[in-house]
This record gives C-alpha cells, structure tokens and sequence, in this order.
C-alpha cells in the first residue's frame, strides 16, 4: 500500500493549485495528484486550438509546474475511497492510504439524452481531453459546414476560431442572445455584430430538435422546423459536474449534483475537501446556489483548501463566486463581472447604473487605440458595486478584473471615485477619462439628481 499526506484526485488547474500550494504551505507534508490524463490542457486555452494555436501541443499545463513544487503525480484513475479508513484504490489495483483528501474531479461537456440524433457520427462534444480534441480538430478539416449548439463562451469562442479559418460557422442558441448570461443588451449586441460581421451566423431564440442524419450528420432541425444542412455538429451546452465518485464515496451532494462544500471547501468529512468544478457554488450578490465553472474561480478555492488543510485560516475562506468573466472577438475584449442589470432587477435588487465610452490610450489618435465602454451596476441606498461590464482592446481583461475586486471588496461607487490609478499613454485611457472612475461618476450624478 502506498501512503501519501495529501492525496488530490485530479489534475486540472483546481488541482494542480491545490497541490502546488499544499506544498508550499506544508512543505513536510507528502503531496499527491492521481490524474487519468497523461497531459493536461489549459481549459480556457481549448477553443483556440482550433485556430490560433498550430495544435494542442502548444496548450498544455507543464509536469514541471508539480515537480518543481516536490509534488507527486500518478497516471491512473481512482475507483473507489473507503472514507473512514481513508484509503483510496485506483483502476490499476494501487490502494493509497492518505491523512487528507481533495476532489478536484472538474467537469464534464452535457450531452442531452432527450437530443434525437445525438449519437450521429461527426457530433463532438467539448472535452477537456487532449487526445479526442486532437481527433476532432483532424475530422474537421474535411468539413465546410458546422453548427455549433450553444452560444455561451465556449460556443463563441470555438465559432469564431473555427471561422477563422475558413469554415461556414452557424451558432443556434436557445436564449434571445449569445453571451446573454453574462451581459446586457448593449455589450451583447455589439458582440453579435462583430461575429456576423466576420461571418459567422447566429440563429437566437430557437433551439435545436433533432440531429438529422443516416449514420452521419447531414443537418440539424431546429424548434421552428427550420433546416440547416451541415457535415458536423458541435454540442456547447454548458458543463455537469463530474462527482459520481464523490456520491458513491457517500460525501454529502448538493445543488445539481455538485459537491457540497463549506466556505473552507470542506465537505461533510473532516478530511475530505473539494474544489474546482465538481463543487457547488453560491453568488457573491444573490446568495443563490448554482454552478458558475471558471478555472479563476476554481484556482481561488484551491487556494483557500490548500490553506485550511490542516487548521483553519479563519481569513481564507469562499465567500461565493462574483462570476467574473472574459472572452475576445478578433481585437475587442467583453468583460463581466458579477450580477448584470437584468439579473439585479429580476432578483428585485433596487439598482442604479452608469455608463462611460472612451478609448483605451491617450491620445486616442495612438496606434493601435480602441474604443473602451464600462458600465457599472449599484445598489441605489448603500451605494455598493454589484456588477459590471466592459467592452474594449485587450486591457478589458484587466478593466474587469478590477471591477471585480471592487465588487468582492464591496466597494462603494463613493470610493471608486477615490480610487488611485496608474495610466500611461500606450497602455490606459487618460487619468482625466478613466472608464471605471467616470462609470461610477455618472451613478453618483444621477444620485445627487
């Protein structure tokens, strides 16, 4: 029998950060990843192998990043846990004893059951598995025509790379529009112009009925029976988590059979921790359960497990995720951060918003400039950031990554408008024309009104 300290079964970003920060914060203590994966992609990386990127080759999560750090990995699958006598068995026969365990067994692409014709040939999924995606990128090439079922990042971002490089791309998606989870009707708008105009095809507010086809995929009938011919099909419709073993370990399963686990991502046993996409999630501004899968996310709550191993950092805890979000068409980046304005009012937050275009270098005349819009959503009487979104140039991942601090930070539009900021002409909009800072100048305007 093997024996290690900290045992962690998965190898994605949840798990490596888990592992890596373990180590550094109990350097005496064993530490052990078993993995099914011989090699391990970069999640959000995955659409651009499609495109940007020669091959998956170039999106892979380095064994160095573990050895480095003096964590052990093992190739192989875990079957079962025996939680009371903490030993886990994998597919090859090995029985790992350990002190603390960690599931970070991420997720898994849907495949709608009630989906006729979803066991065609040339349907593929999105999986976070290197060797299947390497075989749907090599059939793809024979194929002109693609629809791809799902408007949310994922399908977005695989359309768009796809397109790139010459494929007639048409994306259903079942809500009024793509993105539409994560932005309000102004950002969403301007991201369905620039697909179209690149080219792609986007046929919103229907879904799909049937997969059509004899043996292969010849086309795909839509809610509204309408037809669309196409060689292949590709199902984005969102992620599940994978905690079967979890379940059948006995741990306690929560809001769509994730993983239930507290704001120390402890589970319902003492030594048995979760993180990552297999676990349940709570909204930082709702307080709702649900099931947001961001790696940012999951490498935050491997950070506070990996912390609270052993004793509790009463300071290092989950205190739900602010569903922080960015995606790129061609040059211009779209941000999110927390609750969007339609989500506030359908939850009956009483908000305000402000909303600022500029451009992201000063002068805009610099090469290269972009125009920059940032709109920001408050609760009226206290005055505190509950979301908000950017669209721009490439410094919008960045835009929205403060936005979001500023929401986790409960920060007031009264002390946005104090914030101190660094600019310079090639990489920020003026000091004098600083999109968060006028955002939240608009809102404390229209308060004063």
């Amino acid at each position: 029998m093997e024996k290690t300290n900290v045992l962690i079964i998965g190898g994605g970003p949840a798990g490596i950060i888990t592992a890596v920060t373990a180590k550094s914060n109990y350097p005496e203590k064993d530490v052990l990843i078993v993995r099914k994966e011989k090699e391990v992609l970069i999640p959000c990386g995955i659409p651009y192998i499609f495109g940007t990127l020669e091959s998956s080759n170039k999106d892979l999560i380095p064994d160095a990043v573990l050895s480095n750090a003096g964590v052990e990995l093992k190739i192989d699958e875990v079957v079962s846990v025996d939680k009371e006598r903490k030993i886990a068995k994998t597919k090859d026969g090995t029985e790992i004893s350990f002190e603390k365990l960690v599931f970070a067994t991420g997720s898994s692409p849907y495949m709608p059951k009630w989906l006729k014709g979803a066991d065609l040939e040339n349907v593929f999924l999105i999986k976070k598995n290197k060797e299947y995606l390497d075989e749907v990128k090599a059939k793809l090439k024979d194929f002109k025509n693609i629809v791809v079922v799902g408007g949310g990042f994922i399908g977005v971002e695989i359309s768009d790379e796809l397109n790139k490089v010459g494929k007639n791309i048409t994306i259903v998606e079942i809500l009024p529009h793509v993105l539409a989870l994560a932005f309000d009707d102004e950002l969403v708008n301007a991201a369905e112009d620039i697909l179209k105009s690149r080219g792609v095809t986007l046929k919103t507010g229907v879904g799909i009925k049937e997969i059509l086809g004899n043996k292969k995929v010849e086309a795909v009938l839509l809610d509204n029976n309408e037809k669309i011919e196409c060689d292949a099909v590709i199902l984005s419709m969102g992620y599940r988590p994978n905690s079967e073993l979890a379940e059948k370990t006995g741990l306690r399963i929560g809001y769509k059979k994730a993983i239930w686990a507290d704001e120390y991502m402890r589970t319902d046993h003492p030594d048995i921790l979760a993180v990552g996409d297999c676990v349940e999630r709570r909204n930082f501004i709702t307080r709702k359960l649900g099931n947001i899968m961001l790696a940012s996310t999951a490498t935050s709550e491997a950070r506070i497990a990996a912390a609270n191993l052993y004793k509790l950092e009463v300071l290092k805890n989950f205190s739900g995720t602010i569903a922080i979000f960015s995606t790129a068409i061609g040059d211009t980046g779209f941000g999110s951060a927390g609750i969007t304005e339609s989500q506030a009012k359908k939850e009956g937050f009483d908000i305000i918003t402000g909303v600022f275009e500029t451009v992201d270098k000063h002068p805009g005349s610099l090469p290269g400039a972009h125009k920059q819009k940032v709109k920001l959503i408050a609760s009226r009487r206290s005055r505190i950031i509950l979301g908000g979104q950017a669209i721009g140039g490439k410094s919008t991942g960045e835009i929205i990554n403060i936005i979001g601090l500023a929401i986790q930070n409960r920060m007031t539009v009264t002390s946005l408008l104090t914030t101190q900021i660094g600019t310079h002409p090639l990489l920020t909009a003026s000091p004098t024309a600083y999109p968060i800072i006028k955002a939240a100048e608009v809102i404390a305007k229209k308060l004063k009104i």
